[in-house]
């Protein structure tokens, strides 16, 4: 029996959530379909009709990997405040247009009418189009140069702070080890 891989910080920005499947130390969480499988079941209801795409195979975990790939490149120079590489904008720009985006009218005597987003194309250019959409929010976004790294020992992981002061992903996993480490540096006989 295999276990759901642990995503250390979720509920960031969507772009933010998807590079930090990449923590250090713990190699590549969605490297693998399962992986992917499970990010997706954490971020349900963030991405819509589209993180729904039943089985995932290979082709699903390359389509994200392309777009984590670039969205990573055109974050760093956009934090600071530098032009991101063309071909990571290329690509963000590819899998967007790969499956466009439209809103799908309906009726239904509870609720009447609606309209919800609907993608054409495969799961997996589904899948990739949502994830560029959301990269291209958060670059696109004045506060992109707020977009911090954790001051944690060996982590990696980036957050996008509601509060100026906050240093680390998670207060009470990083934040913790720090104030322990200075408080064993204080008392260091």
């Amino acid at each position: 029996m295999t276990s759901t891989p642990p995503f250390p910080l979720t509920g960031e920005p969507l772009a933010l959530d998807l590079l930090n499947t990449r923590p250090a130390g713990a190699g590549d969480l969605i490297a693998g379909p399962e992986g992917l499988a499970a990010w997706l079941a954490v971020q349900e209801g963030r991405l819509g009709p589209v993180g729904k795409i039943g089985k995932v195979g290979p082709a699903e975990v390359a389509a994200v990997h392309a777009v984590r790939e670039a969205a990573g490149a055109a974050l760093a120079a956009a934090r600071s405040g530098e032009r991101p590489p063309a071909e990571a904008l290329r690509t963000l720009n590819e899998a967007a247009a790969a499956a466009p985006a439209h809103r799908e009218l309906t009726w239904t005597p509870e609720t009447g009418l609606a309209a919800a987003p609907h993608r054409t194309g495969s799961p997996a250019r589904r899948l990739a189009a949502e994830l560029a959409d959301a990269a291209a929010g958060l670059l696109t976004d004045p506060r992109v140069r707020d977009v911090r790294e954790c001051e944690g020992a060996d982590c990696v992981l980036l957050f996008l702070p509601a509060h100026p002061r906050r240093r680390w992903c998670v207060a009470s996993t990083c934040g913790n080890r720090a104030r322990v480490a200075r408080y064993y540096a204080r008392h260091k006989p």
